[in-house]
């Protein structure tokens, strides 16, 4: 806490310092973020909600390999990677549901839903590349997402226009990227982009190669003045081998290892454990403009996956078909004096499939443990009303109702046997109220309900077991924020406090064979404050230094479970698992001459409970990063650019993804040490 809290002070006297002595005259004005949370389609400023923002120049600044490093930098928010391609994704704490992939958050791929109607959300599919910008919605979303007590992510596709790329990349741990893309159809009605990725890692740690090959397509044609169709697919091939947890002293003594054979059951060198996963997403999107207040969306989209994940245990292989639709209508209504804004719609996904679990022979399916058709059906009703009041009051009341339906036959039995689970309709409502101070200061509140039911993965874990007692977990959010931008919008600061109680909290335990399961929990009580402070410069094109930008956040955790009794054991009041009480990043990026550029980030995070007992912890650990590069061209329509970076440049000995409540302690995951790469962009530019 006391290094996290210096971090941050040193930060903020920096940027004072700095601000007394600024040439202001000199400074460009920084453009207002205009966000579409919420389908608010309005400046941040104005927008009564926590929301974290990731643009394309964001991601480009940092390790151009993976989204983890950029997200991280959002306060409140934390991905982990625990091998090459093995992603967690969890806002305020929600990672204590998942042990693999991404649990209790709610993601959406150009509007239409990508987490699958199981729950699940492969977010290792999507390349590097592939996103244009990020938003962050943290905490319950129910007025207009649905279930999902964790947040909402919405992420859109990266569409160049008038030009081409190509990036090649190498790197330690025999890491190879290679991408091209860019616009390859332009009409005066028609635009189509395509992206072909591929990325390769022989990894850190024995037992963690990687490999991806990934093909994204996006269009839009404009059927009339007021109406368009566009089209989104993507493609993935993805492979990545799964070392497997260590114990302290396995970690300590040699982190590269896998984990190892014991008396009882092989090692993942043994049994090649490895996830192998092929993927094709397809989504269409008509909206119409019917006049200057009525606007419509609808949607529909399909996915097919074929899933096969040999593990220490057992071989699992599915084949997943999801499809749904999701259509909402906007109109606008008020007066000169007062304006507002209906949106209301709903969502509907069907989800099948067949699950094997078959005996592990070193790499290959054996006999026959389990066999399961899985079927799940939900939906989702919504509404939301925004008033813009006079003296800059702006409010929103929404809400939704859901079903959801999952249904299990277990076709290995002699006599199949069927069970079903249907989960009673929630309303998830949401008040928020916003203040707007003159131009530079917003104050906001809301309130907010959320219901997140178990996912398949979790009602049907890795055991094979069937578990339908399993209940839904239920949330309320109260939140209090202050956004303010100084100097020309130079200087951001945005603070967030909350306190989110949730019951019948999910969390995932393991048996002694290693075979993962899950319990409710009782209930938590998570107290948090989130804070975002940046001072960010674009200076005239004739000085030494054309872009400057110094930044930093702080995440403060107070999280503990309460009414948590398992078996004989009473966690009540103990620190939730996987969750850091204090994380701190901060970072420089410059520019010098519109040619070279520089930029470092330095993250702290502070120790983080292994199991509910509270009785092992992974040690604190600060990691540093840094790429600089040089941009030239060879003329007017072939800009060049050569960029080199590092990370773990002190080399600190941590694990990323822990494993929560693992048995026999295998709770570490070890991160690579030091690491580089240097890479080359290339672009052809049309002429418009």
């Amino acid at each position: 806490m006391l290094r996290a809290t210096l971090f941050l002070f040193c930060f903020m006297s920096i940027v004072a310092h700095a601000q007394q002595n600024l040439p202001i005259d000199s400074v460009h004005t920084l453009p207002e973020l205009v966000v579409q949370a919420y389908r608010n389609d309005r400046p941040l400023s104005e927008v009564p909600a926590s929301i974290g923002v990731i643009s394309m120049k964001d991601i480009e600044g940092l390790n151009n390999t993976s989204l983890l490093p950029v997200v991280n930098t959002i306060p409140g928010v934390r991905m982990e990677e625990r091998s090459p391609g093995s992603y967690r994704f969890a806002i305020r704490g929600s990672s204590l549901r998942s042990p693999f992939g991404v649990r209790n958050v709610k993601m959406y791929w150009n509007g239409l839903p990508l987490t699958d109607g199981g729950g699940n959300t492969y977010l290792n599919l999507l390349d590097f590349n592939s996103v244009d910008n990020i938003e962050i919605i943290k905490g319950p979303g129910g007025s207009l997402y649905g279930a999902g007590t964790g947040g909402v992510v919405l992420i859109n596709s990266s569409n160049l226009r008038n030009e081409f790329n190509f990036t090649s990349l190498a790197g330690s741990y025999g890491l190879q990227r290679y991408q091209i893309g860019g616009e390859v159809l332009s009409t005066t009605k028609t635009t189509m982009n395509t992206q072909l990725a591929y990325q390769r890692s022989d990894g850190y740690r024995e037992q963690t190669r990687m490999e991806r090959l990934a093909v994204n397509i996006g269009s839009t044609t404009a059927l009339t003045k007021t109406s368009t169709l566009s089209t989104t697919l993507f493609s993935t091939g993805l492979f990545y081998e799964t070392p497997g947890g260590l114990t302290l002293s396995q970690f300590e003594s040699d982190p590269k290892q896998a984990r190892p054979a014991t008396k009882t059951q092989p090692g993942a060198v043994e049994q090649k454990a490895s996830v192998k996963n092929n993927t094709t997403f397809l989504g269409l999107q008509y909206e119409n403009e019917w006049n200057e207040r009525l606007s419509t969306r609808i949607g529909v989209y399909g996915s097919h996956t074929d899933f096969k994940n040999p593990a220490i245990r057992n071989y699992e292989k599915r084949k997943e078909n999801n499809w749904g639709s999701r259509i909402e209508s906007q109109y606008k209504f008020g007066s000169e004096v007062w304006k507002g804004k209906l949106t209301l719609g709903g969502e509907y996904q069907y989800f099948f499939s067949p699950v094997c679990n078959y005996d592990n022979l070193q790499g290959e399916a054996g006999n026959l443990q389990y066999q399961d058709d899985v079927k799940a059906n939900q939906g989702l009703l919504f509404v939301q009303t925004e008033f813009d009041l006079p003296k800059n009051f702006f409010v929103t009341v929404g809400a939704s109702a859901g079903f959801l339906k999952y249904k299990f036959v277990r076709q290995s039995n002699v006599t199949p046997e069927a069970e079903e689970r249907q989960f009673d309709q929630e309303i998830s409502p949401r008040v928020a109220l916003l203040k707007k101070i003159g131009r530079q200061l917003s104050i906001y509140g809301s309130i907010s309900e959320g219901f997140s039911a178990p996912t398949l993965a979790e009602v049907r874990p890795s055991a094979g077991t069937i578990n339908t007692s399993l209940n839904a977990e239920r949330g309320t959010n109260y939140e209090l924020g202050i956004r303010s931008g100084f100097f020309k919008r130079t200087l951001t600061i945005d603070l967030t406090a909350y306190h989110f109680h949730l019951k019948e909290a999910i969390v995932v335990r393991h048996a002694p064979d290693g075979a993962e399961y899950f319990v409710n929990s009782g209930g938590t009580s998570q107290k948090g404050v989130e804070a975002a402070i940046s001072w960010n410069l674009i200076l005239p094109q004739n000085q030494f230094l054309t872009a400057f930008k110094l930044w930093s956040s702080y995440t403060l955790n107070r999280y503990q479970f309460e009414n948590y009794i398992q078996d004989t054991e009473d966690f009540s009041g103990n620190q939730l698992t996987g969750t850091s009480p204090n994380i701190a990043v901060g970072g420089i990026d410059l520019t010098v001459k519109n040619k070279i550029y520089f930029s470092a980030m330095l993250t702290y995070t502070d120790h983080i409970p292994l199991n509910d007992g509270n009785t092992q912890y992974a040690s604190y650990f600060i990691l540093l990063g840094a790429r600089g590069g040089y941009k030239f061209n060879v003329n007017k329509k072939l800009p060049f650019e050569v960029f080199g970076g590092a990370d773990n440049l002190l080399d600190a000995n941590y694990s990323l993804g822990n494993d929560l409540n693992a048995s026999g302690g295998r709770y570490y995951n070890a991160a690579p040490g030091r690491n580089f790469y240097v890479g080359l962009k290339a672009r052809i530019l049309k002429e418009k």
